[in-house]
């Protein structure tokens, strides 16, 4: 085989490798990646990593390619099969290797599939990405005859996640694993749990039947809403396809938006560990910044994206952060990635110890008028552009109090509302959030016109 290799540039994203199987992602491109990672790692000092690879069809042939590069750079792999991401991650730390590959789509749609990576103990992301490319591009990468072996770790990831419930009160709670990779260990895990639940869509099936597994869009939690109400339970979780996000349902049907999660799980955090900083990204509301502050921690605003978040929380040693995306770390007591099934265990445990109504503790929680993540669609090749020609239009203008981190966070009397460019999606994501419907309606107004900067129409907000 050719080691030179040439990527579709759109699939070498921020943080992580992700596009359209057969279109822009091929199982070349697998096997390049592959050998390409196998290569870097072999250059820091490492010798070994661990695979895994979510229920989507493309899956297990894009595993076996990027096992077939790995091992052509002399990596010796050990394979941990189908499963969630929070199950490779978890293989990094327990398991004697130095990195690891994930194959997941994540919360795209079924044709999209990708990597998220880390080596020698840190997210590979960034530069690192863009350096595989450029490395695979100039065809300068190892070689050798790399090993392969399979572990079977769903039953010590299970016991682990297990660990942080000693239940005094019998919960009930409905789970919805959106057909997603979380299902088999959804299952196990709540077969051995003192509590009521009720499985939905446990089933793994990459074609997602019964609705899309991305619990930030109201409408693919209507079944978990729906059995919430019909079982009279005291909380509803949610996954997305590859487990790495959560979505909450409180006993009352009411969806606990990311930043209200974080708000939450930050009270125990801080009362263990007065005045650690806490991370947020841009798009959470300003009612949890303020919160992680009345609480006695230290609040750190930051980038969208689960690697961006997790470099800032090793920098930082933050114990807990969280994005609005579902996305939520914990430092504390675990290893400070992105995990929604422990997420999940975290704040089940705290229910049933304490006898706690969740509706409660949202109930502490100030209520803000604000939109929920608007997304709209710009080309691929555009969306940054338009986010650059939006901060010259507002230094122009002079509009507001400008956060540039992470595209646009501009605050006015009114409230705040942003705009930032995804790094998984063709999309703008839009976000406002105000003390009034008044005040909503002016910073849209305000958003309207930012996009129209830009020369993008839209009816989204």
């Amino acid at each position: 085989m050719c080691s030179a290799h040439q990527f579709d540039p759109t699939i070498l994203r921020e943080y992580d490798i992700r596009g359209i199987v057969g279109q822009t992602l091929t199982n070349a491109d697998a096997r390049a990646i592959g050998r390409g990672f196998g290569s870097m790692l072999r250059a820091r000092g490492g010798q070994r990593a661990a695979l895994g690879f979510d229920g989507r069809l493309s899956s297990p042939r894009l595993h076996d390619a990027v096992a077939e590069g790995l091992r052509a750079a002399g990596v010796d792999v050990t394979s941990v099969g189908m499963g969630p991401t929070p199950m490779l991650y978890f293989a990094s730390h327990v398991l004697d290797v130095d990195g690891g590959i994930m194959i997941t789509g994540s919360h795209n749609p079924p044709d999209y599939n990708g990597f998220k990576m880390v080596m020698l103990g840190k997210s590979f992301f960034g530069d690192d990405i863009q350096a595989l490319g450029t490395l695979m591009a100039a065809g300068d990468v190892a070689s050798g005859d790399g090993g392969f072996a399979e572990v079977d770790l769903r039953e010590r990831y299970r016991a682990r996640l297990a660990e942080e419930f000693a239940p005094a009160h019998r919960l009930k709670i409905v789970w919805d694993c959106g057909n997603g990779a979380a299902g088999d260990i959804v299952t196990a895990l709540t077969a051995g749990l003192a509590a009521d639940h009720t499985v939905l869509f446990g089933d793994v099936d990459g074609t997602f039947p019964n609705h899309h597994p991305d619990p930030t869009v109201a409408e693919n939690l209507a079944d978990l809403i729906a059995a919430v109400a019909d079982q009279g339970a005291d909380l509803g979780v949610g996954f997305d396809g590859d487990g790495d996000r959560i979505g909450v349902v409180d006993d009352q049907g009411r969806i606990i938006w990311g930043d209200q999660l974080l708000a939450i799980l930050a009270e125990e955090v801080l009362a263990e560990s007065p005045g650690a900083t806490i991370i947020a990204d841009v798009k959470a509301s300003q009612a949890l910044f303020d919160r992680i502050a009345a609480l006695g921690g230290a609040p750190l605003m930051w980038r969208t994206g689960h690697s961006l978040i997790k470099a800032k929380m090793a920098e930082t040693d933050a114990p807990l952060a969280g994005e609005m995306s579902g996305h939520i770390f914990f430092k504390d007591r675990y290893y400070g990635f992105d995990d929604a099934l422990y997420v999940a265990m975290r704040l089940i445990g705290r229910l049933a110890r304490t006898g706690e109504k969740l509706s409660a503790l949202r109930d502490r929680l100030p209520d803000m008028v604000n939109t929920p993540e608007i997304r709209i669609e710009v080309d691929e090749r555009q969306k940054f552009g338009a986010v650059e020609r939006i901060k010259t239009w507002l230094a122009d203008a002079g509009a507001g109090q400008v956060n540039d981190i992470d595209g646009v966070r501009v605050s006015t009397d009114d409230g705040w509302w942003l705009l930032r460019a995804s790094n998984t999606q063709n999309v703008l994501v839009a976000r406002c959030e105000a003390a009034d419907a008044a005040g909503l309606d002016r910073l849209k107004a305000q958003v309207r016109a930012a996009l129209a900067a830009a020369d993008i129409r839209t009816d989204a907000i």
